[in-house]
């Protein structure tokens, strides 16, 4: 066989995993049961659960179970119910569980098991359109991602910021049936809550002060094509009913508009929180997130992929205009000490990390948690003023986040609870930003 027909292989294209069954034992729903159809299994009374209960004192998205990364037993994730997760008299945000226990969710009793063994598709390649990685968390959603774009259904994906959500929104777009026509981007974090209808539908002349032209708003504008709504999780709550309602009709009127205007586009949402915890507790609308979340894609975190960093380096490396070898700009040890780094910037922190080796010749120093840490005297602003909006924002938010849950569970001596009442914060959310910042309570 000639090297011209030799086909590049990044091993093996399925990875096992032991599925998880689950049996109501007691309640409303005695005797039925399911199995996960991939890594995961959801139990709710909301009607996209693997396992639809009746139960109401169950709630919408009650819990989430995973095989655990050592294969010691089931995760067990609750994101945010009503009445909790108990196993005996311990109540379980989130932990681990051997195979066999017994679960109480309101007035339900489930019983855990290991199901029949699945093979989870892994993508044959290490790239795909714009996408890098040979781990096989990041190969299993580029594999996801490749059958997903072929799809006409909205596509919700969720991660921490820095993820590189968008290239993968980008990548469904180029890989489907809509590829020649246009990708639309509006982030709905970064508008005022006043503007976002504007920017979505578009207004008419003297729609309002300031309004002195007619403005296609990102649905026209994206019209046969795809819509990317980043950090859909910030939409106000009366602008939720008026996304619902054109994404049902496909059809809207501007502001000040008296006619409707008819299109067709592909949704593909962004979040970086647990939209199913904000459906629980009602600031999310549940009709809305079964529009936006016909697939749901969870972008791995870079310290979950941390094998994929010497990749991604020589990745941004040659977008740098570097074509020689890593070791030319970045030495073996600092490549070590980057693959144990946690990145809370995630992909966002590595790539700005080797633009900045690129243009000084030399790597600088890690930050923890994106410190923005200056010289005395020197303006402390000036490090992010030099960013772009979006990532300077994002690390703002990111060391607000860190240091003011610090000073918040130091204050309330490691308790949860009265953390959360004193930040007037949802317990469950909270406990999730804790987790994203390795915050120990």
């Amino acid at each position: 066989m000639s090297d011209e027909r030799t086909v590049r292989y990044a091993g093996l294209t399925g990875v096992p995993v032991q599925s998880i069954e689950a049996v109501v034992t007691e309640g409303p729903d005695t005797g039925k049961q399911a199995s996960a159809r991939s890594e995961k299994l959801t139990i709710g009374t909301a009607r996209d659960n693997d396992l639809q209960l009746s139960d109401e004192t169950v709630s919408r998205y009650h819990l989430e179970l995973s095989g655990s990364e050592e294969g010691d037993g089931i995760v067990v994730s609750d994101p945010g119910s009503t009445n909790g997760t108990w196993v005996g008299a311990l109540r379980i945000q989130r932990g681990v569980v051997p195979a066999k226990s017994v679960l109480r969710l309101g007035k339900t009793t489930i019983r855990l098991g290991e199901g029949e063994p699945l093979t989870l598709a892994l993508h044959r390649d290490e790239a795909l359109a714009g996408l890098r990685g040979h781990s096989a968390v990041m190969r299993r959603l580029m594999a996801q991602v490749q059958r997903a774009a072929t799809k006409e259904v909205s596509v919700l994906l969720v991660g921490e910021s820095g993820t590189g959500k968008e290239v993968i929104a980008r990548a469904l777009h180029d890989l489907g049936p809509r590829a020649k026509q246009p990708f639309v981007t509006l982030d709905c974090g970064a508008l005022a809550p006043s503007l976002i209808a504007s920017e979505l539908f578009g207004h008419e002349r003297g729609a309002f002060t300031g309004a002195d032209q007619q403005h296609l708003g990102a649905f026209e504008q994206a019209h046969g094509g795809t819509l990317f709504l980043d950090e859909i999780g910030e939409l106000p709550p009366a602008l939720q009913t008026s996304m619902l309602g054109a994404l049902e009709r496909g059809r809207f009127k501007r502001l000040g508009g008296r006619s409707e205007v008819s299109v067709d586009v592909r949704v593909v949402s962004a979040t970086n929180r647990d939209l199913r915890a904000e459906v629980n507790s009602g600031s999310f609308r549940l009709d809305l997130y079964y529009r936006i979340a016909v697939v749901c894609l969870t972008v791995p975190a870079l310290r979950e992929r941390a094998e994929d960093v010497p990749l991604l380096v020589q990745h941004f490396l040659r977008e740098c205009g570097h074509d020689g070898a890593i070791e030319a700009v970045i030495d073996a040890a600092t490549l070590e000490t980057w693959m144990h780094h946690r990145w809370p910037g995630n992909v966002r922190e590595l790539r700005n990390l080797v633009e900045a080796t690129v243009a000084m010749g030399e790597a600088p120093p890690l930050a923890d948690a994106l410190a923005l840490a200056t010289p005395a005297g020197a303006d402390p602003w000036a490090p992010l003023l030099a960013l772009p909006y979006k990532p300077a924002r994002a690390n703002l938010l990111q060391e607000f986040e860190k240091r003011y849950l610090e000073h918040l569970i130091a204050r309330s001596g490691g308790n949860v609870s009265r953390a959360a009442r004193e930040a007037h914060m949802d317990r469950s959310h909270l406990i999730d930003l804790l987790q994203r910042h390795g915050i120990k309570s």
